[in-house]
């Protein structure tokens, strides 16, 4: 899209309507314009006078009144179509359909019915359409107890709210968001020229009982500490999505802290098989640390201050220090089998870093006192 393009997003104030709309206009070459629920079929037809693409995702999935289904899924979309064609003009069509267009109920008939309407007039025309079966899609913006069990749980357990689990063990099929959306617009950068039909990969398989599970760790790990590993796949996007329904009140919370004549000491972050994050702060003129470990191993930081750290080899007593501080941002790592310590040799209080390689076991602490 090297020059400007116009895009119009059928239910753009939806849930994947409010993503996609977000994502395109961070492009500088683009401009979206929006139909929404409530507008009128003659708005939609002076919209296409320069359109260059629709991305069509209005549609009804729990209507009070059932004819909703024929009326926004596939009268709509007839009209869109009627809409183009009255152009006299190619503008290709991105249709967000179901997977559940394969089955016999009123919603899935309605998608099923506005698919072969979309496929009928591209045949006859030329128009280009891409068709897109999604599973449950989630994400941030979706609407808990509305558009997907994952947004329910998430919202509920974020607020300590009960969660309703008929069969743990019913498999769901899961999109995120993010990939939904950057293939809806991977689309509109390389263009297409003919219909077909899409899937958004990756497609995750996951039951209710698994997912309840996962999202009660999330709401765990404030009070242990243990974060899940949360940086890829479902996991990954399973617990952006439970963070985006946190209450304002609950975006901060505490963690543990320990205080001596020496400084200050906080935990972090924990991780099932990492370590842990934490840092400390030493005084002027105060030692800390005087211990060695057998297996242990840990990453110092100094991001504040000027400290001398000192190392005494247990079995050949060979020795070593170095003079570290905010100046040159370095990694120092203690090496099990060496006494170490750490010195605040600065005039203000010196704050650390710390990564240890284990969670601390205070049953097994691998921690010995002993001076260098």
């Amino acid at each position: 899209m090297g020059q400007m393009h116009r895009i119009l997003v059928t239910g753009g104030s939806g849930f994947i309507g409010k993503n996609l709309v977000t994502r395109l206009r961070e492009k500088e070459n683009i401009e979206v314009l929006l139909f929404v629920r409530g507008e009128s079929v003659e708005k939609l037809n002076a919209q296409l006078t320069n359109i260059d693409a629709v991305v069509h995702l209005a549609g009804e999935n729990r209507p009070v009144d059932l004819g909703e289904y024929k009326i926004v899924n596939t009268d709509l979309t007839h009209a869109l179509c009627e809409c183009i064609r009255l152009t006299g003009r190619h503008i290709p069509i991105i249709f967000a359909s179901s997977i559940q267009a394969i089955q016999d109920n009123l919603y899935g008939r309605s998608k099923f019915d506005a698919e072969k309407i979309i496929e009928s007039f591209s045949i006859q025309t030329g128009n280009p359409a891409a068709i897109f079966r999604l599973p449950g899609v989630f994400g941030k913006w979706s609407k808990p107890n509305y558009n997907s069990v994952v947004t329910t749980f998430c919202h509920n357990i974020a607020r300590d709210l009960p969660i309703k689990i008929n069969d743990p063990a019913v498999m769901l099929k899961l999109v995120y968001i993010d990939d939904v959306v950057e293939e809806f617009v991977r689309i509109l950068y390389d263009g297409l020229t003919e219909f077909r039909y899409f899937e958004v990969n990756p497609c995750y398989e996951i039951t209710v009982g698994e997912l309840a599970e996962h999202v009660l760790d999330f709401r765990k790990s404030r009070e242990d500490l243990i974060s899940p590993r949360v940086g890829q796949g479902i996991i990954r996007a399973l617990y952006s999505t439970y963070i985006s329904y946190l209450p304002t009140t609950e975006f901060v919370y505490d963690v543990p802290q320990y205080i001596d004549d020496r400084g200050l000491f906080v935990e972090m972050l924990k991780t099932p098989d990492c370590g842990q994050i934490s840092f400390f702060t030493v005084h002027p003129n105060v030692t800390r640390g005087s211990h060695y470990h057998h297996s242990k191993t840990e990453k110092f930081l100094i991001v504040k201050g000027k400290a001398l750290m000192r190392f005494r080899n247990m079995d050949s007593g060979e020795t070593f220090e170095i003079l570290v501080s905010d100046k040159k941002p370095q990694i120092v790592d203690s090496i099990p089998g060496w006494v170490h310590d750490i010195t605040n040799v600065g005039d203000e209080e010196a704050i650390v870093m710390l990564w240890a390689n284990e969670v601390f076991n205070p049953e097994r602490p691998d921690c010995i006192p002993c001076k260098v």
